[in-house]
């Protein structure tokens, strides 16, 4: 389920069966970054909205978590904990984190739920049907990951 209203709308009358929120992290750079801050958005999207088709029902891709790549570390952190707390005060029993920032492996242990760092590829000189047979193949990587964390806390 998607951040939409139509999706929420569903959530609402479902949501017991609606037990994982999945965050995408985006960092957000300017000059001499910035297409490469793109490039890793666009790849963090298209896969989120892959992986979210794939488990409609189950899961709930929230908006990015978005923050500038120069933010102190403590400030982008309190802000995601607050996230994460109002995620777990809704009942969601797991979290997704998906990044394609590996300072993000750093810091894991501080997250409640699961991180997912991925090397952001390079889509840009891609036609749309290579673009999706490539986020298809990593979807399909991550569906194993989901599925082992889910039988993990039965």
């Amino acid at each position: 389920m998607k951040w939409v209203s139509k999706d929420i709308e569903t959530y609402l009358s479902a949501k017991e069966y609606v037990d994982t929120a999945v965050i995408p992290l985006y960092s957000v750079s300017f000059g001499n970054e910035m297409k490469q801050s793109a490039s890793s958005a666009e790849f963090i999207t298209l896969l989120t909205n892959y992986l979210e088709r794939q488990f409609t029902g189950r899961l709930m891709l929230v908006p990015p978590y978005t923050y500038l790549k120069s933010d102190q570390y403590e400030d982008i952190m309190n802000g995601l904990k607050k996230w994460e707390e109002k995620i777990e005060k809704n009942e969601f029993k797991h979290i997704f984190y998906i990044t394609t920032e590996i300072e993000w492996k750093n810091v894991e242990d501080e997250l409640k739920g699961s991180l997912i760092w991925l090397p952001s590829l390079p889509l840009e000189h891609l036609n749309e049907s290579q673009k999706m047979s490539m986020i298809e193949s990593q979807v399909k990587q991550l569906l194993t990951l989901f599925t082992q964390k889910w039988h993990e806390n039965l």
